[in-house]
């Protein structure tokens, strides 16, 4: 039978039905009645109703009867994904002792999607609640949660609570949908007030800096002005991630997955915390001996513009930021007459006065105005026209050398806007080489706030005063009087061109970046902003001069240190010639600078006799304490 099907097959000849039929065998045919036997059938189809009903049993008992608790079940466990912050990186001093430190706190927040799924009387009954344990207004409290009704990030409603009364309060806001405590930080500065200006301080992120910034969160800290600002990026590390599972009131139930967050990085600062301290402490003593409000000190290290002190007073304690400063005790930095939030270093902007000539000296020699060599009588007065313009004394002859030791005004009034047949710079040339010198522009310190000062010219006149440009406003400016305009930390910047013989650097506070391990991420190198400016030769000339200020001049008072020291005075007068600032620059060791100072106590009176002590003490506490 085989072979008949293959041949048909083969040959393909159509197979009907009935032969299909004719050939099946007796015994083929039994079986295959065996197989269609109705008692068979019945027993399949009583198994698939009885399985069928069993099916639309359950069906009715889990979307009907049990409908509900699964509902509920849904409803009060699920998932989410909760960020975990990351510490804060840490602050240490350029000898690595730690002068900002995180402390464990613990805040208490509210997870809006799930404190505002209750009924409006559940909800109206916690808002009380909390109302009472806090004492925190119903209506702000609601307004603050409210206002972020659709999120599940964490709204903080009480920040900064210390471990004991978390655990009170934990007890007490158990039964509150979506209230709960998260673990948190607060900054702890050490010796605040040494080091609010520089380091700066962070605190909660507010709307505008939220709109501003999408990765971060409604609880976030941030930093707000100093390095905290500047190096935010760095300091606040990368926050991890868990998928936890809570139940109805928001509460974590189990963590399904975690991704560990990453610790901020550490800054290491070029700031000596020994100097800093010392240098503060002095200018406090100083300024409350001669009963005037305020100064600043700016030390640097020449060689590469890193920034070893930098000091403003009056100063504030940044923890009252970090703990969340309250609006009586803002009020009351912010109304200071001595405006102690102004960090003076960067953004007081003064008149420079005889710490000027140091510029116009190296402009008049490289413009080759004039030679170092000749001399200029100081009669102690010039005029122009009828128009006198006089100096603090008759000097006599005087070359430059002596023009800076004694600073005579009459010289750079000379050599400045022109007299008898010295042309004078103009200017614009004063100018050109005051920029060059770094006055007139920010010079780009890692921290923010810093102002640019200002070097006049007929433009800025015309624009500003609506006024010509006259003969006597070149002399003004030749002495740093007049419009010009300078912060202590250019003042620092300028003279340390003049101490690394023309080298003009980057002011830099932050040394390098380093890990939680210590290792190093970033080693901030010494970045020169320009040189070659002025001549080698013509820059020795301005060290006499500054030299010759110690030995027989106004900075007498350093010629009796172990170590020989430049320096030079200047008495800036303002509020309409009837007060002056005093200033005082120095740098040392003469013969190999390592470190330049410029000093300014405002209101003062005379340099040599307010700012040449604090000087004089702070160079010799730094090289007998400077680390080997």
């Amino acid at each position: 039978m085989k072979n008949k099907y293959y041949i048909k097959n083969l040959i393909r000849e159509e197979i009907e039905i009935e032969d299909i039929i004719l050939d099946v065998s007796k015994e083929s045919s039994e079986k295959m009645e065996d197989v269609f036997d109705v008692s068979n059938i019945k027993f399949l189809a009583r198994v698939y109703f009885v399985a069928l009903a069993i099916l639309i049993f359950q069906a009715v008992n889990l979307q009907i009867i049990r409908g509900g608790d699964f509902s509920e079940i849904s409803k009060n466990n699920y998932t989410r994904v909760v960020s975990v912050k990351a510490p804060r990186g840490i602050v240490y001093d350029n000898n690595m002792n730690q002068i900002v430190f995180n402390i464990p706190m613990f805040d208490l927040v509210a997870v809006p999607v799930d404190f505002l799924n209750e009924n409006e009387e559940k909800i109206a009954q916690n808002l009380e609640k909390l109302s009472v344990i806090f004492g925190i207004d119903k209506e702000t409290l609601e307004n603050e949660i409210t206002k972020n009704r659709k999120t599940y990030q964490s709204v903080p409603i009480a920040q900064n609570i210390k471990k004991e009364d978390a655990l009170i309060l934990e007890e007490k806001i158990k039964d509150i949908a979506g209230i709960k405590l998260e673990k948190s930080a607060i900054r702890d500065y050490v010796d605040s007030k040494y080091y609010s200006h520089v380091i700066g301080y962070s605190g909660n992120i507010n709307e505008k800096e939220l709109k501003d910034r999408q990765d971060y969160l409604l609880n976030d800290i941030i930093g707000k002005n100093g390095l905290e600002l500047y190096y935010e990026k760095e300091l606040r590390g990368t926050y991890g991630e868990q998928l936890v599972e809570v139940d109805s009131f928001g509460r974590e139930v189990a963590v399904m997955n975690k991704e560990d967050p990453v610790s901020g990085q550490n800054l290491v600062l070029n700031v000596d915390s020994g100097l800093q301290k010392k240098a503060y402490d002095l200018l406090e003593e100083t300024i409350k001996k001669v009963k005037v409000d305020a100064g600043s000190i700016v030390a640097m290290d020449p060689r590469s513009g890193a920034v070893l002190a930098m000091v403003s007073y009056p100063s504030y304690d940044g923890n009252l930021f970090a703990n969340g400063i309250s609006v009586s005790d803002y009020d009351k930095l912010r109304n200071d007459k001595s405006s102690p939030l102004l960090n003076r270093a960067i953004a007081g902007e003064y008149a420079p006065g005889s710490t000027f000539k140091l510029m116009m000296g190296s402009a008049a020699l490289e413009e080759r105005v004039i030679s170092p060599t000749r001399i200029i009588d100081d009669r102690g007065v010039i005029y122009v026209g009828s128009a006198p313009f006089v100096g603090w004394a008759v000097l006599g002859s005087v070359d430059l050398v002596r023009a800076i030791s004694m600073s005579s005004n009459i010289y750079f009034y000379e050599v400045g806007g022109g007299y008898g047949d010295i042309k004078g710079l103009g200017i614009n040339k004063i100018k050109k080489y005051a920029n060059l010198f770094g006055l007139g522009n920010t010079l780009g310190v890692d921290i923010i706030g810093e102002r640019p000062g200002l070097i006049p010219d007929e433009e800025w006149k015309l624009k500003v005063k609506k006024e010509k440009w006259y003969i006597g406003d070149t002399y003004h400016v030749s002495i740093g009087q007049g419009d010009v305009l300078a912060t202590p930390l250019q003042v620092a910047s300028y003279v340390s061109v003049i101490a690394s013989g023309g080298k003009l650097y980057r002011p830099q506070i932050v040394d390098k970046i380093i890990d939680s391990n210590g290792i190093d991420v970033k080693d901030i190198e010494p970045e020169m902003i320009r040189q070659h400016f002025i001549s080698p030769e013509n820059i020795e000339w301005i060290q006499k001069g500054m030299r010759e200020n110690v030995i027989s001049g106004s900075g007498r008072e350093l010629a009796d240190l172990p170590f020989n020291a430049a320096g030079k005075t200047g008495t800036a007068q303002y509020a309409g010639n009837k007060k002056t600032h005093a200033w005082y620059v120095a740098y040392a060791p003469y013969e190999d600078p390592e470190i330049v100072l410029a000093v300014i106590v405002e209101g003062g009176g005379e340099g040599h006799t307010t700012s040449v002590p604090i000087a004089n003490e702070l160079l010799r506490w730094y090289f007998e304490n400077k680390k080997i």
